[in-house]
């Protein structure tokens, strides 16, 4: 079981000052525990040119889409992360192949292309985006609990969910029943759609807390780090 404790790792043990505005309290199982005890997935969606699709075709995606939301019977949360994209690995990979090409003519036309991409770049903005949907689940919506039991969901902390594992892997599988359905749907209308796992939702996180110029970061080694935002 893959569990990931976004607490802040100094001696003292004492809360940074920016810790305290993260929601999110753990990343276990593909799945984001927040402090009042609520449960996140995050689906990752692919995106279609709606442009280049013929008028029936885009007739039916959109249909699907009202489909879609139609369905749905509880909120999701639909985010966009554009990043300007970081042309310089394409770059230097062209630099490579510039000096390992034996054919002048061949090695001329890199050295132009390399020149073409390079200005076009500095001329526009090329953006990388990724498109999320969020879904949530929390105790106050456990259809087996009785009144009671809701009303006091609604005020137990992140801590009762950590420590019941069965409480958890009850509210996991009635989340991921929604992922289910959001994915489908969405396959439907002519997208792919896949739920994030732990290492995914980590990088996620620590990209939107830690926003860079350029293309997100991949992290190689996810126990050492803390999700605080950035000052």
């Amino acid at each position: 079981m893959a569990i990931e404790f976004l607490k802040p790792k100094n001696k003292g043990g004492v809360a940074s000052s920016t810790q305290k505005y993260v929601d999110a309290d753990e990343i276990r199982d593909g799945v984001i525990v927040l402090k009042n005890g609520a449960l996140r997935a995050v689906v990752l969606v692919s995106s279609l040119n709606f442009d280049l699709k013929s008028t029936e075709e885009q007739d039916a995606i959109i249909h699907q889409y009202q489909q879609f939301l139609n369905s749905l019977d509880f909120p999701v949360q639909i985010v966009i992360s554009s990043r300007r994209f970081n042309i310089e690995p394409y770059l230097n990979l062209l630099v490579d192949e510039e000096k390992q090409q034996e054919n002048e003519l061949l090695r001329f036309q890199i050295s132009e292309y390399k020149a073409f991409i390079k200005n076009l770049t500095e001329v526009s903005n090329i953006m990388s985006k990724y498109f999320y949907v969020v879904v949530p689940f929390s105790s106050a919506e456990d259809e087996r609990s009785g009144l009671l039991d809701k009303l006091l969901g609604i005020f137990r902390s992140q801590q009762t969910v950590s420590a019941h594992g069965a409480l958890f892997e009850t509210y996991k599988a009635q989340l991921f029943q929604r992922v289910a359905h959001i994915t489908a749907a969405l396959q439907a209308a002519g997208v792919n759609a896949t739920p994030l796992n732990t290492e995914e939702i980590i990088e996620l996180l620590y990209n939107s807390y830690n926003p860079s110029l350029f293309t997100a970061a991949v992290i190689k080694n996810v126990e050492g780090i803390e999700l605080a935002p950035s000052k």
